[in-house]
């Protein structure tokens, strides 16, 4: 499958391109109270760590507001502030933050839009305009009966043309519902009919566990159709959880490509070796990792030797023998007790590999050292072993 994105148009937030041939960036919230700012700033250097690449902070009155600064200075990735009802909240904000989020159903009279528009101007600063199913405006209520997909189209359309007739076209905008029919068909509507770019979201999809399932879905969908230029994914959970979820979302779309792709067998009857808790193991050791790098752990010989060749560094285990593999080659046999530190020694020597390639600093040569058969490392020796060692599938003959 191609993804061909959608040409937007193109904002900034802080050093973050929004939109257009940007990379489709992933942000979240913080879930501390912004008052508390030793707090705030402590979950923000999380997300910093964990590759959050814009994070917002609520600020539901002046003493939030007032913490903005402070909060700002700590940190390195540009800094949103999330307003509703107070217009007033927003005009303070705009002084310090990269990016304005209001939401069109609750902020007030249309002056007070104004005056936010000038804030934000003055600034340079784009605005989010936030449309949830939440907090329509009533005549759209009225009109369409409930939050309908075309209900939230409309509301985004309004404000949209309505910040445009200001002369304010600094904008990204969000419609987001927590059914994922209608946040896919909002999203679709909207983008038909509009190029502002789009973050995109499941709002209060749920747990950790429920809401990524309902994120993939409905990101998943609307990313396929080249739509959405940010994304948050929002979990009843830690916020690191929710950028996790948002690179494996880009990561698995093959948009983004950021850190350790752990590919595991599901396990089954055949495993010799615990893939749940390697598996699991490896994601916690090896997440400071920004090099992009295919990990396998696999718990048999039937499909480890296959398998293992299509990820850059793997390993796999049975009858009491390991297996490492680098790049595609069957490197050596490793004791089954040296198996995990052997492979994450080997994986963070090969993120340096690959990150001194990428700054022009690598060596001549390779050190990939000698190669053995891998079946025999093994102790088995199929009597047709062309099917292991083919490179590539041989497919039917087109007639």
């Amino acid at each position: 499958m191609h993804i061909t994105r959608k040409k937007t148009r193109q904002i900034q937030a802080g050093k973050v391109k929004i939109g257009g041939d940007a990379p489709i960036s992933v942000q979240s919230m913080c879930s501390t109270d912004t008052r508390d700012v030793k707090a705030t700033v402590e979950q923000i250097r999380q997300l910093e760590t964990a590759g959050c690449e814009l994070i917002r902070v609520a600020v539901p009155d002046e003493a939030a507001a007032d913490a903005l600064p402070k909060i700002k200075a700590a940190m390195t990735v540009p800094l949103i502030a999330d307003i509703h009802f107070d217009h007033r909240l927003a005009l303070k904000a705009a002084e310090v933050v990269d990016c304005v989020r209001i939401n069109p159903g609750n902020i007030g009279a249309w002056w007070k839009v104004q005056e936010v528009i000038k804030a934000v101007n003055e600034r340079g600063i784009p605005l989010r305009v936030g449309v949830n199913g939440g907090s329509l405006e009533r005549p759209l209520l009225d009109k369409y009966g409930w939050p309908s997909p075309e209900a939230l189209s409309e509301s985004a359309l309004n404000a949209v043309h309505a910040l445009e007739d200001e002369g304010f076209t600094n904008m990204k905008v969000s419609l987001k519902a927590s059914d994922v029919h209608h946040a896919i068909d909002a999203y679709y509507l909207f983008s038909t009919q509009s190029n502002y770019p789009l973050h995109i979201g499941i709002t209060e999809a749920g747990t950790a566990m429920t809401g990524a399932v309902k994120s993939a879905i409905g990101l998943g969908w609307l990313l396929s159709q080249g739509i959405g230029d940010t994304l948050r994914v929002s979990l009843a959970a830690d916020p690191v959880e929710e950028v996790k979820v948002g690179f494996e979302i880009l990561k698995s779309l093959e948009l983004r490509h950021r850190g350790i792709n752990v590919i595991a067998c599901p396990t089954c009857g055949r495993v010799e070796i615990d893939v749940v808790r390697m598996a699991n193991e490896l994601e916690q050791k090896l997440g400071h990792i920004k090099t992009p790098l295919n990990v396998s752990v696999l718990g048999c010989v039937v499909n480890g030797i296959g398998e293992g060749k299509e990820a850059d560094i793997g390993i796999a285990g049975g009858e009491g023998k390991g297996i490492l593999f680098k790049k595609g080659k069957l490197m050596r046999k490793v004791p089954m007790d040296e198996l995990m530190d052997t492979l994450i020694y080997e994986v963070e020597q090969l993120a340096k590999e690959k990150e001194a390639e990428a700054n022009g600093t690598a060596p001549t040569g390779s050190s990939d050292g000698q190669v053995e058969a891998g079946w025999e490392l093994m102790g088995h020796a199929p009597d047709d072993q062309s099917t292991i060692v083919r490179d590539i599938p041989v497919l039917p003959s087109k007639p």
